[in-house]
């Protein structure tokens, strides 16, 4: 009788449920949750989103798209915040891989394909790759420009590349649901930030958070100096926050903005002073202070030639601009949130 030989069937993939947070976004969200849909991960996908209390029109659109696509399920987010609207998807998700999506984001096509094969393949507990940030106006050119350089955001990883490995976090991030079970799941006191210390806790409790530059997320930065102000100093209060929650936890990096706020506000009134001593007919040796904020606008000024002035003049100024605003907003909020000078950080979402 001859041998019989049957091919190995091919294991079924892991079912995904993508968790997207949602408030007030309906200028983004169509088009986030079409990148979701248009995935080419061939297992099974649900597409939660959770809808805080709206008011722009992002309910209705939601609703449709929901109604459009069986997949996708709208879930009420009442706090309206971003932790509880993942907590509200994670717990709702039917499958073992939770994809967190921002409404800002833009996911390539093979995203969920290349996530779940890393996790697989190194046995991490969260994959995130590159916040690759893209502006449409000169402006949001500028932000996406400060974002991708080492002189903006401080050249984290998943902002301006790296090597693959573990990492101390990734943006947004694919993770196995019992990890996330295991450690309980996103800090809701924590409006911003939460992604760190989630990771931070997955790391500590023996898990591995990977970072792999193959997975690039498009994201849509802010659009004017105000919306952007308000996104920094957030981020930087809950930096400082967290800062002074952990300080073991901290790399040197988060402490240069804070530094070169109080260096240069220290500059400015020492040269102030010493304008007053010129006007006393003392000698004003103080003046000597305003090379601390002589020194930062060179810096500004150099860093504009630098990564800049290739995109054209309309992106270079509005780089002039762009880089103090994101440093000093960060900077003053992160020397806010690390002394507990604000009387409400709970309030201060970067919305």
């Amino acid at each position: 009788m001859p041998e019989q030989h049957h091919e190995a069937a091919a294991s079924p993939l892991v079912g995904v449920s993508y968790v997207m947070p949602v408030l007030n976004d309906a200028s983004h969200v169509r088009a986030a949750v079409e990148s979701i849909l248009e995935q080419d991960y061939a297992g099974p996908v649900e597409v939660l989103i959770a809808l805080g209390p709206s008011i722009d029109g992002t309910a209705e659109l939601v609703a449709d798209l929901a109604a459009r696509d069986a997949r996708v399920r709208v879930l009420e987010n009442e706090v309206g915040s971003t932790p509880s609207g993942l907590n509200i998807g994670i717990r709702a998700a039917q499958f073992p891989v939770v994809v967190r999506v921002d409404s800002h984001s833009m996911l390539p096509v093979d995203y969920a394909r290349v996530a779940v094969g890393v996790l697989e393949r190194t046995g991490a507990d969260n994959v995130g790759g590159i916040m690759d940030a893209r502006g449409e106006t000169p402006f949001e050119q500028a932000v996406a420009l400060a974002y991708t350089t080492k002189v903006g955001l401080g050249g984290s990883a998943f902002h301006v590349g790296g090597a693959e490995g573990p990492a101390e976090t990734v943006y947004l991030g694919v993770f196995r649901r019992a990890a996330l079970e295991r450690v309980g799941l996103f800090d809701e006191t924590i409006k911003r930030g939460q992604d760190w210390e989630l990771n931070r806790r997955l790391r500590e409790t023996g898990g591995t958070v990977w970072f792999t530059p193959e997975l690039a997320v498009t994201y849509r930065p802010r659009s004017s100096v105000e919306r952007l102000a308000r996104q920094m100093f957030s981020t930087g209060l809950w930096r400082g926050e967290l800062a002074r929650r952990f300080p073991s936890a901290n790399g040197i990096r988060y402490f240069i903005p804070p530094a070169m706020v109080v260096g240069v506000t220290l500059g400015l009134i020492l040269g102030i002073i010493g304008l007053v001593q010129a006007a006393m007919g003392a000698t004003p040796w103080l003046l000597l202070g305003f090379l601390v904020p002589a020194a930062y606008l060179l810096f500004v000024v150099v860093a504009t030639l630098a990564y800049a002035r290739v995109r054209g003049a309309a992106v270079a100024w509005r780089f002039l601009v762009v880089l103090p605003c994101i440093h000093v907003s960060w900077g003053v909020g992160f020397v806010l949130g690390y002394l507990s000078l604000t009387s409400n950080i709970a309030k201060h979402t970067g919305r």
